[in-house]
């Protein structure tokens, strides 16, 4: 989501990307195919939505709004109708040590998830492709003026949202060991809120993987302590609303902070002579 709102975008379907992820992977693994291709299977569904996700965005100049909200409501029904609206659950699910499993006494997902952050990482931050993700964001017209593809850019940032939200799918399957059609409800809200605690704005261009990071570190340590005291549900969406509006706001006062500037001397006499 990092890559997407650096470019000044959105993307509202990830949260089905990781439904119907989940869905596929655990599909094929009960098919009888290997674990590798079931992953495999799983994450390139989520690139293959991003995909399409960009191309109209990008090519056909949509709002990126209307077309992932489109994409997340498609891929929602989608989900229902390759499970008819029922779990998939397999005891016997070949990847599930994806979600489950330790290496070194660290839990399989919590390796993975450091494994791509550092790569994320290092691909914003330290090569030529990066700069381009924050040209665009900053100026799209300028960026391209200066000689980069910002279509490809566009396109390729929601394929990289997309595989991301795939690889999440994967191993949440792998960790309820089954195929949840309402996986990920919500979750396009939490990566958003994430990172714009993390200080990148909506508006593109300016933003850290590193403050992504202490975004998510946050929103899980309030949804956590919100669940020890026993809040319930819905006031946990009231108390995430409140977070993200305030956390955009702050965004938007330090790119145009309020002033409240005392008029001259000289301004005030020609006021004076105008009202005069």
């Amino acid at each position: 989501m990092t890559f997407v709102i650096l470019t000044a975008g959105i993307d509202l379907s990830v949260g089905s990307i990781v439904a119907v992820s989940g869905i596929v992977a655990v599909l094929t693994a009960t098919s009888g195919l290997p674990s590798p291709v079931a992953v495999v299977a799983g994450v390139l569904v989520g690139a293959a939505a991003g995909v399409v996700n960009g191309l109209l965005i990008a090519y056909l100049s949509l709002a990126a709004f209307i077309v992932t909200l489109g994409t997340m409501t498609f891929l929602r029904g989608l989900g229902y109708t390759m499970t008819d609206g029922q779990p998939v659950v397999s005891n016997v699910l070949n990847f599930r040590d994806l979600g489950n499993g330790y290496i070194a006494g660290i839990p399989v997902p919590v390796v993975i998830m450091v494994v791509v952050y550092l790569v994320a990482w290092f691909t914003l931050e330290r090569t030529r492709y990066g700069k381009h993700v924050y040209a665009v964001g900053g100026n799209a017209e300028a960026a391209r003026l200066a000689g980069i593809n910002v279509r490809r850019v566009t396109t390729s940032v929601y394929a990289i949202a997309g595989a991301c939200a795939g690889l999440a799918g994967v191993i949440f399957a792998a960790r309820v060991v089954s195929a949840q059609p309402t996986a990920g409800t919500s979750y396009e809200l939490d990566a958003i809120a994430a990172v714009v605690l993390g200080g990148t704005s909506l508006m593109g261009g300016r933003g850290r993987l590193v403050g992504t990071l202490v975004g998510s570190v946050i929103l899980g340590v309030l949804s956590t302590g919100l669940i020890l005291m026993n809040v319930q549900f819905f006031t946990q969406l009231l108390i995430k609303g409140v977070v993200i509006i305030l956390a955009v706001a702050i965004d938007s006062l330090k790119r145009h902070p309020l002033r409240l500037r005392r008029p001259s001397a000289a301004g005030a006499a020609t006021a004076t002579t105008q009202r005069s």
